[in-house]
């Protein structure tokens, strides 16, 4: 449903229209009832209407005034002005403020019907137009190419979950679900060719290797960082795999060099057994590519060849670091234990100390890096003068080094955890000192409060909100409000007086507000409350 906010200085009217719509068969539900312009704006800011119906001539802010308030705050949202025959030439201004309906007084409810009903199909056409099921897919296979590539480009630089992975490769047309995952670089030597005929050079050399990839049914070959990247995909296991992968490598080098006589070199890394690897194994592809200045090498370099390789090497990847410090800034206790349970998995007894004191550093110094980016000193937490890594490898076995890093891990999170919360408790209590300070400044805002913050607006309005339990507006009439009283209590002040003093430009808006919010007007309030002291002290 649609939220709507009815806006007209005439109660009768609000309440006709109310009660005379049927709302709920235009899939319309009112959210808010506002007297006049000023009050609406505010209400907008709680309700976020998607309509407004709104009178032209209001007291403190017309119709006008406000529907242009409400486009610089929510250019989509719909205005509708209700005015009278007399007010029709200046109702026509609404067009410059992108008024999208006008209704002339005396209306019916058949009349507001037709109106709204047309409004609600004009919306339900722009939502369509956005979601134009063609237009849409036309666009996503134009620009298929472009994501497909992107998507390589996260698997050889950043670790995502196979869930993420195997859902984009979806979405872009392509399968990456294998056994065992490889990666190779094939890199043009064209003397430093930058010419247009180099590019053209490349791309056939890309269509070339594309082609032979394909017919071995090895996986996807694409261009990047202006080189060719062959993903290799092992669909069947077994031992045969690096054997396959190589045939494919060999028949694109000899495709290569006999269609465009181009010298070439590849480097290959290590097959591995997860998506996840893909980034080392791009790595190490990078790695075996270097090696082809050194004499005596082939154009087909294997990273096992040139390198000792040491199987099932520990290695705190990219997805582990992020996981770990997710938890450690905003995630609960049992997330944490979660992700030192998979961090813990990979070491087993072939893994040397060395290696697994090593792997142990890591994890703690991306601890200490996630304390220290959510402004927590590691010497605050643990005391001066303590030996992290020193403690660690004074540690007699692989379970105390675990429980080790599992204490300082909760102590981290705990800490901030609470960090946050002073963070949070000092915002809003230097918002509430503010506003103290300025609520008599007619112009006082969220905006004027967030620059004195230098926070945004919609991080200041969620966490004032879940601290205070009020909005912000609603925080400082009550504070200006409560200030009124006070004067009516204990001065002879005048009401007009008064309203500059809380921070009231117009005294008869004052007066509006205060009817609204305390029940009766500043002169009753005065006299009541100076009957209540007489008879007090009369006793």
């Amino acid at each position: 449903m649609y939220r709507v906010l009815l806006v007209d200085d005439e109660e009768d009217v609000r309440e006709g229209l109310v009660v005379e719509v049927d709302w709920e068969a235009l899939d319309l539900r009112i959210v808010g009832l506002a007297e006049n312009g000023r009050e609406a704006l505010e209400m907008a800011e709680r309700v976020e209407p998607d309509i407004v119906v709104t009178d032209i001539s209001m007291p403190f802010m017309d119709g006008l005034e406000l529907a242009k308030r409400l486009r610089e705050r929510n250019p989509l949202v719909k205005v509708v002005i209700l005015t009278g025959y007399d007010e029709f030439d200046y109702a026509r201004q609404a067009v410059s403020l992108s008024v999208d309906e006008y209704l002339l007084k005396p209306f019916s409810a058949g009349h507001l019907t037709e109106l709204l009903t047309r409004l609600r199909a004009q919306m339900a056409d722009e939502v369509a137009e956005r979601e134009d099921v063609q237009q849409l897919r036309d666009h996503y296979y134009t620009s298929l190419p472009l994501l497909q590539a992107d998507l390589m480009a996260t698997l050889l630089h950043r670790q995502k979950s196979p869930e993420y992975i195997h859902g984009k490769a979806k979405q872009c047309g392509l399968d990456l679900h294998g056994e065992r995952y490889g990666v190779s670089v094939l890199t043009l030597h064209m003397d430093g060719d930058q010419s247009e005929d180099a590019e053209l050079k490349q791309f056939a050399a890309l269509n070339i290797a594309a082609e032979v990839w394909t017919e071995h049914g090895a996986g996807h070959a694409f261009m990047h960082q202006e080189t060719i990247v062959l993903l290799y995909v092992d669909r069947w296991g077994g031992e045969d795999g690096e054997k396959r992968q190589q045939q494919a490598l060999e028949n694109v080098m000899r495709s290569i060099n006999h269609y465009l006589r181009i010298p070439a070199t590849v480097g290959s890394g290590s097959i591995v057994n997860t998506l996840a690897g893909v980034k080392h194994a791009y790595e190490d592809a990078l790695l075996a590519l270097d090696y082809r200045l050194v004499p005596g090498t082939d154009s087909l370099i294997y990273i096992a060849d040139v390198e000792r390789q040491t199987a099932g090497k520990l290695r705190f990847d990219e997805l582990k670091q992020q996981t770990l410090t997710r938890c450690l800034k905003a995630g609960t206790q049992a997330e944490l234990e979660d992700a030192l349970e998979i961090i813990f998995r990979e070491i087993t007894v072939e893994h040397g100390r060395s290696d697994i004191q090593l792997y142990l550093i890591e994890v703690l110094t991306n601890v200490w890096k996630a304390a220290q980016a959510s402004g927590e000193a590691m010497e605050d937490i643990f005391g001066a003068g303590f030996q992290l890594y020193a403690d660690l490898f004074r540690l007699a076995g692989l379970s105390e080094a675990q429980g080790k890093v599992r204490e300082v891990c909760l102590l981290v999170q705990h800490r901030i955890a609470s960090g946050r919360q002073h963070v949070y408790k000092d915002i809003v209590e230097q918002a509430l000192s503010f506003t103290k300070e300025h609520y008599a400044d007619p112009d006082l805002s969220i905006q004027k409060v967030c620059g004195h913050l230098h926070i945004s607006p919609g991080y200041f309005c969620g966490i004032f909100k879940k601290e205070v339990q009020l909005t912000f507006l609603q925080y400082l009439m009550q504070m200006r409000m409560e200030a009124a009283k006070e004067l009516l209590r204990s001065t002879e002040m005048k009401s007009f007086e008064i309203a500059g003093q809380v921070g009231f430009a117009e005294p008869n808006y004052f007066s509006f507000c205060f009817k609204k919010h305390i029940g009766i007007s500043p002169k009753e309030y005065r006299k009541q409350t100076a009957l209540t002291a007489s008879e007090g002290s009369s006793r």
